[in-house]
């Protein structure tokens, strides 16, 4: 940002390198605000250490919500975004805002980190009495060496990708901690490298209405 904007400045820039450079300015911006926003969400999760208001929360609209949000990101990204086998009335204790950020942050991952025409699926049903939110994609997969490392802060599978598509490494580490440490909930992975990945966060304290 600093370097571009001093080229701007001091007049080195050609005219015809003035839009480009602007570009560059915006994109790199966005991604240290992104950077900045993921930092600042991470360390008031640590300070909370669960002392959060908790509430009956629908995670069926959440996900439903967060789908119709998202659409414009993933048509940008040329990803096809589908809220498939949402049940009705999946209700869990939790926090609205922190429900929230996990269907984000899995979403997000799942659309950046995907293959052109690729996919993303929704789902949120009830199982053996818990409420399991499940965000799968055909993407480009995770190795199983990689996979328990994921969840790790600003950990990145494919670090090229993170830069052009401008993630931050921290979602999939803001989901792990707010499901860790403020939901009786926990996170199962299944991925094959090439055809793409699971992610399912199981609630165990369902509310049925």
């Amino acid at each position: 940002i600093s370097g571009y904007a001093e080229l701007i400045e001091t007049g080195i820039a050609k005219e015809k390198d003035i839009k480009h450079f602007a570009s560059e300015i915006h994109k790199s911006a966005n991604r240290l605000l992104s950077l900045i926003n993921d930092i600042i969400e991470l360390s008031q999760l640590d300070v909370m250490d669960g002392n959060m208001e908790k509430a009956p929360v629908d995670l069926s609209d959440e996900a439903q919500n967060c789908v119709e949000m998202l659409q414009m990101h993933a048509e940008k990204h040329k990803i096809t975004l589908l809220a498939k086998d949402i049940e009705k009335n999946c209700i869990i204790y939790g926090n609205q805002n922190m429900i929230q950020e996990i269907l984000y942050n899995l979403c997000d991952n799942a659309i950046r980190y995907n293959k052109p025409k690729g996919h993303v699926w929704v789902s949120v049903f009830e199982k053996d009495s818990k409420i399991i939110l499940r965000v799968k994609d055909d993407g480009i997969g995770i190795a199983p060496k990689e996979q328990e490392r994921i969840f790790e802060r600003f950990y990145r599978v494919d670090k090229s990708r993170s830069k052009s598509t401008g993630g931050t490494g921290l979602g999939l580490a803001i989901v792990k901690h707010i499901v860790a440490k403020h939901h009786n909930a926990h996170i199962e992975l299944e991925s094959e490298l090439g055809k793409g990945t699971t992610i399912r966060v199981v609630f165990a304290d369902n509310m049925t209405v």
